[in-house]
């Protein structure tokens, strides 16, 4: 737990930074952040690079810091990379995890389920991190551990979208995730690397058309022209 002031400014900007309460891209002002938790800029500063050695800000020379961003390009790599990572990561966590850390997996899709019912959002995509950040501590590899770490940032923002449903059925995929966490659980405690595969690559296609629109627009709101029609209409 935190136990500091400058403890409790990182446990808090990593919150609003993966809520996205701190928007991607968006800069991080030093004074005002100084005042908010009421530490000096030293210490406010080792926080950001705290941030930034693990992904969740970016510095840039005398620019200063801002949350990290998620363009077009990172977004590209996102879905490219997430499900190679996530599917070994899974298959190593069967191989190597421990009573402990079962455990630990446990309790944290106990706090998934429990955030579902509660239609919390916020609280649904940081159980659902800290469910995923748990297989990485499971898998003991720390190149995986490193990728894993910096895809469950942006997993999880682009989550507030999937975790906000618009309809039954997106209410649906939620619970099903939840069902889904419980049979990745079942598939590690009895070390079965195979299934736990599949069960994680069944688990992102589950979400990824929502999540994917977090970076692609609606629809147009109106009927556009066909471009046949429209020559006529200028």
């Amino acid at each position: 737990m935190p136990t500091s002031a400058k403890d409790l400014c990182f446990e808090d900007l990593r919150s609003r930074i993966l809520s996205t309460d701190l928007e991607p891209g968006s800069d991080l002002d030093e004074s005002s952040l100084a005042e908010r938790y009421g530490i000096s800029r030293t210490p406010l500063r080792e926080v950001l690079q705290r941030l930034a050695g693990q992904g969740f800000v970016q510095i840039t020379g005398n620019r200063g810091a801002k949350v990290a961003s998620m363009d077009i390009g990172t977004m590209r790599t996102f879905f490219q990379t997430a499900p190679m990572v996530y599917a070994n990561v899974a298959r190593l966590a069967a191989e190597n995890r421990t009573t402990a850390q079962l455990d630990a997996l446990k309790a944290a899709q106990r706090a998934f389920a429990a955030a579902t019912r509660a239609a919390d959002p916020n609280q649904i995509a940081l159980a659902n991190h800290r469910f995923h950040a748990i297989t990485v501590d499971m898998a003991s590899n720390p190149y995986l551990a490193a990728a894993m770490e910096r895809l469950l940032i942006d997993h999880t923002r682009l989550s507030q979208t999937f975790y906000r449903p618009a309809s039954d059925t997106e209410k649906a995929l939620i619970a099903k995730a939840s069902e889904q966490h419980d049979a990745i659980i079942a598939a590690i405690e009895a070390r079965e690397g195979a299934l736990a595969i599949e069960l994680t690559l069944q688990h992102w296609d589950l979400s990824r058309d929502r999540l994917e629109r977090f970076v692609r627009p609606d629809p147009l709101p109106v009927d556009v022209l066909s471009f046949k029609d429209r020559k006529h209409a200028l």
